[in-house]
């Protein structure tokens, strides 16, 4: 044996490096400390092997103990076990291989257990310069002792030493179990568990807490260290930051849905409704006053925020008085009150208007719907419960939602005014139906789409036939929109007159298919046609791609009669249309609809039909007449959940 090898006889952790630091040999002891296998180590470097809080120290240590004869000790904390790391006194001094005369350093740790405290002291000054407080306390002892570190967290407990008890018992309840885990735990460091304590001056802390469990010395006793550091501003800070995130997302989730429903607002009324439900929560205020123009003048509304003669006082005032609610219209301005003083000075001045005494603290925010080169629309009013104008952002947002506003005002006029037009052509195209017919009870209605925004291409009519039958149409033209109603029309005259000079319902339908075609009609239209004889009952039926036919009679019991049918008008060159004959008896009725009627999302045709026809067998067996029967069955529609215009057409033989 060596001298070298000597070196390394001793019981403490004890290792040869080269000058460069890399280990040539090593015991036993330095192998468990740095916590891996004796092969493992041999060969790498020592630093390496190290913690990265302790590289510098590591290398500190092995550039004295190589270039120095001086004596060079320092505390170093080696990885250990899974359950424990290892704090020794190292030293570190030159020494030469007899055999190679290769100049080592000599590792090796030294007997500290007279001083183990001295092992703590880098750990104090860690702690101190961190920040943070540093406690100790043993596994098989129930006191935890201060060690110092930053002198506030130090003071949480002016005395030296404590009751685990005591600690525990100054820890919120929900959060002791935390604790009570993280003092027990085996690991040899532990994550950061926050948790609320109270101190003796300060009340409530938020204290963050690590545990280590380090072994003073090889061999020596295991103790369990606690650093704490305080979070009590930063958790204030994050809790505010989360509440601002919290706000901010309540904000940008209301601006969503006001924005949707803007949108989706289909009429004055709706829009109305959107903005005095959702303006003075969205942008912080307590009232909202919503203001159109209608014909020159103001047309008013406001929430449960607005006095009511506040609203009483502005609604009809005329958009050119010199006022600030119509100068802001007018101008596309928006203009801030302060107060509400201001506001009557400058708004309600008209000295034989009675006010009552005006709301004191409350402002005022004025936001045009439209720019100054628009038409003017309206404006919104939000009141304020401070004197402070709005920020700049707030006042952003609110601009871009007014604008959001009038464009949604601006659709709803326009559609409005393509509502109108619609519904005016569609009406001029119905028929008038003959007041008399003998024999006969007659009855239609008509109803445009449910959404309001289109008009559509149902149809029905009723005429005299020159061998004096009745001719009975309804039917359905593709698509919603104005050239729907105009090709609607159209079908209806040609087969009018065709009846005029071929009155049987197969021909009529075969002659306007055949028209149809050789127009390259773009659209295409279902039909049924009825040669009714009033004075017999006689029934000539046939169908061009339409709904079944209803058969309703006076003892509440009903059919759904199938006709022949071909193929809608329009598509198929060629076509014949297959005519039925049956007798309508006297006090029956027969239904025609279109689809919009008995058919839907939420309701199969099948379905439909029965609804329908057990609706005008119970009407008649009410002693209804065609008028109150065709209504029961058009008010049935809403139920149909279809957005379709619709059509219902009821003739009962006398």
């Amino acid at each position: 044996m060596d001298a070298a090898d000597e070196l390394l006889q001793r019981t403490t952790p004890s290792a040869l490096l080269t000058l460069d630091g890399v280990i040539r040999s090593l015991n036993a002891a330095m192998a468990t400390a740095l916590g891996r296998p004796w092969e493992q180590c041999v060969g790498h470097g020592f630093v390496d092997l190290l913690s990265e809080d302790q590289r510098i120290s590591a290398e500190s240590l092995l550039a004295h103990g190589a270039t120095t004869k001086r004596l060079a000790m320092r505390v170093l904390e080696f990885p250990g076990t899974s359950t424990a790391s290892v704090v020794c006194l190292v030293e570190a001094r030159p020494v030469t291989d007899p055999s190679s005369g290769e100049r080592l350093v000599w590792l090796h740790s030294l007997d500290a257990r007279h001083d183990l405290r001295g092992l703590l002291i880098p750990f104090q000054l860690a702690a101190k310069d961190a920040g943070l407080g540093l406690w100790m306390c043993s596994p098989d002892e129930h006191q935890v002792e201060s060690l110092g570190g930053a002198p506030a967290l130090a003071e949480l407990f002016p005395q030296a030493s404590v009751p685990l008890s005591e600690m525990i018992r100054r820890v919120h309840p929900d959060d002791r179990r935390n604790v009570e885990r993280l003092v027990r735990s085996s690991a040899a460091q532990s994550p950061w568990i926050r948790s609320r304590f109270l101190t003796e001056h300060d009340g409530w802390r938020v204290l963050a807490g690590q545990t280590r469990r380090v072994q003073l010395g090889y061999g020596g006793p295991e103790r369990v260290f606690a650093v704490i550091r305080d979070d009590t501003q930063s958790e204030a800070h994050r809790q505010e930051m989360l509440a601002e995130v919290s706000a901010e997302r309540e904000r940008a989730d209301a601006i969503t849905a006001f924005s949707s429903a803007l949108f989706t607002a289909a009429t004055e009324q709706e829009l109305q409704q959107v903005v005095l439900a959702r303006l003075a929560a969205a942008v912080g205020g307590c009232g909202a006053l919503f203001a159109i123009v209608d014909d020159g003048r103001l047309r008013i509304s406001s929430d449960a925020g607005i006095p009511t003669w506040e609203a009483d006082a502005l609604h009809g005032l005329s958009l050119d008085e010199d006022r600030p609610l119509p100068c802001v219209i007018r101008t596309g301005q928006a203009q801030f009150f302060p107060n509400h003083e201001e506001l009557v000075r400058r708004w309600l001045h008209d000295d034989g208007l009675p006010l009552p005494r005006p709301v004191r603290g409350t402002a005022l925010s004025i936001i045009p719907l439209s720019p100054a080169s628009d038409r003017p629309l309206g404006a919104w009013v939000v009141t304020h419960e401070s004197e402070h104008p709005p920020s700049y952002e707030k006042l952003a947002f609110m601009t871009a939602l007014a604008e959001l506003a009038g464009q949604a005002l601006r659709r709803i006029k326009l559609q409005q005014a393509h509502v109108e037009l619609s519904t005016a052509l569609q009406q001029s195209m119905l028929p008038t139906l003959p007041e008399h017919l003998p024999g006969l009870e007659i009855a239609a209605r008509y109803q445009p789409s449910r959404d309001g925004l289109d008009i559509g291409g149902d149809w029905y009519d009723a005429f005299f036939l020159p061998d004096g039958a009745v001719a009975l149409e309804i039917g359905d033209a593709q698509g919603h929109d104005v050239d729907a109603a105009v090709f609607m029309g159209q079908v209806r005259s040609s087969m009018r007159a065709i009846a005029a000079h071929e009155p049987e319902p197969g021909t009529v339908l075969t002659r306007t298919n055949e028209l149809l075609v050789a127009m390259d009609a773009p659209r295409f239209a279902s039909c049924t046609m009825l040669h009714l004889d009033p004075r017999d009952g006689q029934v000539i039926g046939t169908s061009a791609g339409h709904v079944p036919l209803l058969h309703a009679r006076d003892d509440g019991s009903h059919t759904i009669r199938t006709l022949p049918a071909g193929p809608v008008l329009g598509i198929v060159p060629g076509t014949e249309y297959p005519e039925e004959t049956f007798t309508l008896e006297e006090g029956t009725a027969l239904v025609m609809v279109t689809d919009g009627v008995v058919e839907g999302p939420r309701l199969p045709l099948d379905v439909g039909l029965e609804r329908a026809g057990a609706l005008a067998g119970q009407a008649l067996q009410d002693r209804l007449d065609v008028e109150a029967t065709a209504d029961r069955i058009l008010d049935a529609v809403v139920d149909v959940d279809h957005l379709d215009d619709v059509a219902v057409l009821v003739i009962r033989r006398a």
